[in-house]
Parts: C-alpha cells; structure tokens; sequence
C-alpha cells in the first residue's frame, strides 16, 4: 500500500458480511469482526458506505457488538462514488490514506473515478491486506482516536442543521487554552506527532526529532506554545503548537490537528500572537490574514476549568441512572443525556463464543442472586450464556433511578434442567429442545456460534425441557422479587411492548403475548411502591413505527421515549429535570437529520 491507511471504507453485503440484508438474514465473518477490533486499537478509523437501509444495519452491527466501532455511516441506496468524496471532507482526510472495500467492481470503478488516489481492494484481497493494516498506526488501547472522529461526526451533524455557520460558530461555544514554557514539557511526544503528521494546517512545514525539540525547549530564543481546544461537542485536546523566535520575532512553527478544521482556531491563535510574521510553506487548507480574530472563541485557563460550577452538563451535579435492557436501548443515551441524568448502560452483548447475550430476563437475574458461585460458573459453560451472563451492575447500589426493559420476559423460553430444576432463557418464540440438532448445528455453524453444535444440541435436549414463555403469574412474582432487591428509595421505570402486528415476523402471536404481559406490567405498578410505567402504546401505533421486529423502534421514536422518561422522572423527584441548552439541542439534532446522515 503506497499511503498509510488511517480510514478503512467498508461496503457490508458480502464483503463485511456474507449475504445481502435486505434479502434475509446474513452471516458474520469473523476475520473481518477481528481485524475491524485489532486496527481501531491501533488507531485505524472504520466506516461503511452501504446500499442499503440505515435501521437494519445499525441493528445488525449492534447485535454482532461491533457498532461502536463505526463513525460517519453513510447507508442509502445512493451512488457510492460521489459519497466518498464527500466523506472524506467531512472527515477530513485526504483519499490516498483510504481504503475502500467492496465486492463489486462497478462501485470500486465508480469510487475510484471520483477519488482517483484511492485505495480500493476485492474483499478476497483482504487476508493478505490484513498483516499491513494490523501493523499500521500505533497503539490505541483507549480508542482516543476513534473518539476524536465521533467528537468530529457530532460536529458535522450539529453544522449540518445550521444555514448561518457563524451562528453554529458561536452556539459551538469554542474555548482555546494555551501553555507555554515549562508547561510543554509533558507534552513533547504529542508535539513531536503534531508537527510530523499534521500537514493540512501545517503552516511551516518544519519536520522535527525528539532529540531537537527537546534542544529547543531548553532555547531562550525561543518561545514554545501549545494549544489545546474545546467546545459544547467534547474536548479535542492538544490540536496546535507554535514556536516563536524571539530574535527575529517570527513563527519558526505554527501547525495545528485538521480536526479543529473550520472552527477558527489558527486565525485566534495567529491574532492572539500578534500576528507575527510567518512564512507559509507549502499547500495549507485555510489562508490566514492580518486582520481577523475571530469573536466566537474565548480563552480559558486551567483554573477557570478546574473551578468551573457544577452545571447540567457537569457530570458530579447529575442525578445516576442505570438502564437496563435490549441493546436498542442505546439508542435513548444520547437524548437522556440532554437531561441532568448520568446514564450508565447495561445491555445484551456478543460473549466469547459469538452469540448475543441479554442478560436482563428476571429469570436469570434470580439465578444470578440467588444460585452459588459454583453453580453460576457450571452454568455459564452452556455456550449461550458464557462467563459473564450473571455479572450485573444492578446490585452494586452506584445509581438513584432504575430504568429497565422487560421485554427479555415477555420473549424469551425458558428451560428447565432436569436434574437440579434451575431455569434459563434462551432465544425466543421457538423451542431449541424441539428442533433438529444437525438442521439447528448448521444453522448456529452459519452465524459462527461456537459450542452450539451437534453434540451440546443432543447433550441439552436430554438434559433440560423447554418450559415455555414465563407466565404471567411468574412475570408477577419475579417482578415483586425484583423490587424488593433494589433499595426501596430507588425508583424503577419500566418501559412496556409495543401491541401491534409486524408483517412477515416468524414471532408468531407477539401481539397478543405482548397484551397479556403488559397488563401484569400494569398492575404490578400500579399495586408496587415507587414503580412507574413508561407507556410505548402511546406513540408505537404501526408497523411503520418499528425497524426489524416488534421491540425496535424507530429512531425518532427513542427521543419521545426519552422525554416521557425525563418527565417521569421530573414528577418523581418533585422538580423539573435541568437542561443544558447544547444537551437538548443535541438530543434534538438525531430527529432533524435526514434518514441518509443518522
């Protein structure tokens, strides 16, 4: 590969995946979930550009617990050559340090008649492409990378809705922080990077060592400056660095992070040193002048940000919240957060052997509680459950409010082990103990499930019996249970199902399970001390109000189900929940967006 990659391209059907979504189910491939998880931890970046719809996508990458990993989807049915383009300015990297992946000759054509330097590859190409990509970057154990890009996403989404950029400027509420002398010394690694790397807002173009910036800093001559940026999207770090030689009284290095792209930055900081003289080299992306300091931008100080008052935004001064539930969940997050809330999530995930696991049934809430540890531990050897099924933050008393889903409940088999009578759910609206081992094997062989073959298929239909749904009695009395675990002065919010027919579901009668379960869910509430139910029936009225199944919703629908939760909680606690006005502005900024940008 001529260029360092640092953005990966991925088209999904049948090259992501093996199948086309939109025809049916499709099957993981697990060299691409890895190297997608190896390179991100180096630094590597990873989008999608898809023909295909948005909802199904982001359900499927959820569910193979990889979404997070994903910045800037573009999924629509539109030409993929002119996206990219577009892509790449948005994210702001030049196409030769990109990778484009797709199993269809037509779209890499394409891609490479509107990008002409960028990198395209077959899928088939990718395990002798795998080693370089695997040894590109640098480690990144924390993702800040990543971060950095989902800071940059946020951004663009938020100028997105703006058709002023000053009056988006000036709401971004950007603040700059310089350091200078003794101060950068902690910072020379990144300073080094900065410099090196940086070649968009590179105005100097004046390549360093270690060894010589270490030198310079202990120059008199010379006056070294960092700085650092953030706004009402999050905190971009340290994104600049000059130096200044005092004898001459100019910019021997002026260079700045493309991620503060358009924001103003190198123009406050070039008139916040007085405009010194500077000879540019080379291409820079913005021009600067000897005029403009640009009035959108404020200068802090570590102690204005150390001392700053407890506000919505600060996350000391908010009320902590568990949410527990399906992974759709997630979803609610980022329009909670407009709220004085601190969320903590607790969903269903991938377990070691690739299979989905929701940890939120009642049922195995109790045998998490209530069974030994040896016990837990034999159980966790069934393939579906895996070490960490019965880990839950539920019982760790580090939140003020419960907000949980039961609809694992309404869902899900239950299965009895013979032997000792304990019981476990599993998958739901089918009988595992019914279904042919070697049909089932296969088809768990094609998902890439491990453990769910021949051998434990037969070996678990003799040992355990599939009881059925929970019954509504059960539901009852595990619901009693679970409020008499969670501290009496916390409360819980349950959220109820949808009642609606979903044409061509294999969940057959849903709707009226989902009837009968929501009734006990009612009651219950309505007889149990400090329960509130959240209400889907309200605005979950068709089957165009749901994405893939009866439980997703669609994403417009997540901000109503989050403002009926802050209210429920504002009635609570006898007072309006506070807002920060970036917070509600963003929790707003999903459902402005068109379908093709979410």
């Amino acid at each position: 590969m001529p260029e360092p990659i640092k953005l990966i391209i991925w088209d999904l059907d049948d090259t992501f995946w093996r199948g086309t979504l939109s025809e049916g189910a499709v099957e993981a491939v697990e060299e691409n979930l890895a190297l997608v998880r190896d390179t991100a931890a180096r630094g590597l970046v990873h989008t999608v550009v898809s023909k295909n719809d948005l909802a199904p996508v982001e359900a499927k990458l959820t569910e193979l617990g990889i979404r997070d990993l994903f910045v800037f989807l573009r999924v629509s049915w539109q030409p993929k050559g002119a996206i990219i383009k577009q892509l790449l300015e948005d994210m702001q990297l030049r196409a030769p340090n990109a990778l484009f992946l797709d199993d269809n000759p037509v779209n890499r054509a394409e891609a490479l008649y509107y990008n002409p330097t960028l990198q395209v590859a077959d899928p088939i190409d990718l395990p002798q492409l795998a080693p370089q990509l695997r040894a590109a970057g640098k480690p990144d154990p924390t993702f800040s990378r990543l971060e950095q890009y989902k800071l940059l996403e946020r951004q663009q989404q938020a100028r997105a809705t703006y058709h002023d950029n000053l009056a988006f400027l000036r709401d971004a509420q950007v603040q700059i922080e310089f350091r200078e002398g003794a101060a950068v010394l902690p910072d020379l690694d990144r300073i080094e990077e900065l410099i090196n790397r940086s070649n968009q807002l590179n105005f100097t173009k004046q390549l360093v060592t270690k060894e010589e910036l270490h030198v310079s800093f202990q120059n008199p001559a010379v006056r070294w400056g960092t700085v650092r940026v953030r706004d009402q999207f999050g905190d971009y770090g340290l994104v600049g660095v000059y130096a200044v030689g005092l004898d001459s009284n100019h910019l021997i290095q002026f260079v700045f992070s493309c991620r503060i792209l358009h924001l103003g930055v190198e123009q406050f900081t070039y008139a916040h040193l007085g405009f010194l003289r500077l000879e540019v080299q080379g291409e820079v992306a913005t021009d600067l002048n000897q005029t403009d300091r640009p009035d959108w931008i404020t200068i802090v100080t570590p102690s204005q940000e150390q001392s700053a008052p407890a506000t919505p935004g600060n996350t000391a001064a908010r009320l902590r919240v568990l949410l527990k539930g399906g992974c759709d969940l997630g979803q609610l997050t980022p329009f909670l957060q407009a709220f004085q809330l601190e969320i903590t999530e607790e969903f269903n995930y991938v377990n070691e052997n690739q299979i989905p696991v929701h940890v939120e049934h009642l049922e195995l809430l109790r045998q998490g509680r209530e069974l030994s540890a040896s016990e837990r531990q034999r159980l966790s050897r069934l393939p579906f459950l895996g070490a960490e099924a019965f880990d839950t933050k539920l019982w760790d008393g580090k939140y003020d409010a419960l907000i949980y889903s039961p609809l694992m409940d309404y869902t899900q088999e239950l299965y009895r082990e013979n032997n000792s009578g304990i019981v476990v759910p599993f998958g739901g609206y089918y009988d595992l103990t019914a279904q042919d081992p070697v049909t089932q094997a296969a088809k768990h062989a094609r998902r890439k499930f491990k453990g769910m073959d021949e051998t434990f298929l037969r070996q678990f239909q003799q040992e355990f019996t599939c009881i059925g749904q929970e019954t509504p009695a059960d539901f009852r009395q595990n619901l009693r249970w679970l409020r008499a675990q969670v501290p009496a002065t916390v409360p819980i919010f349950f959220l109820n199902g949808a009642e609606i027919d979903v044409p061509g579901s294999s969940e057959t009668g849903a709707k009226a399970r989902h009837q009968q379960m929501n009734q006990v869910l009612a009651e219950f509430v309505a007889e149990a001390e400090n329960c509130y139910l959240i209400d889907v029936r309200d605005f979950i009225h068709t089957p165009a109000d749901v994405t893939n199944n009866l439980r997703h919703y669609q994403r417009a629908h997540y901000r109503t189900l989050a403002q009926g939760l802050a209210t429920a909680i504002s009635e609570w606690q006898g007072r309006k929940l506070a807002r920060s006005g970036w917070r509600d502005w963003k929790a707003q900024l999903l459902s402005y967006l068109p379908a093709s940008l979410r």
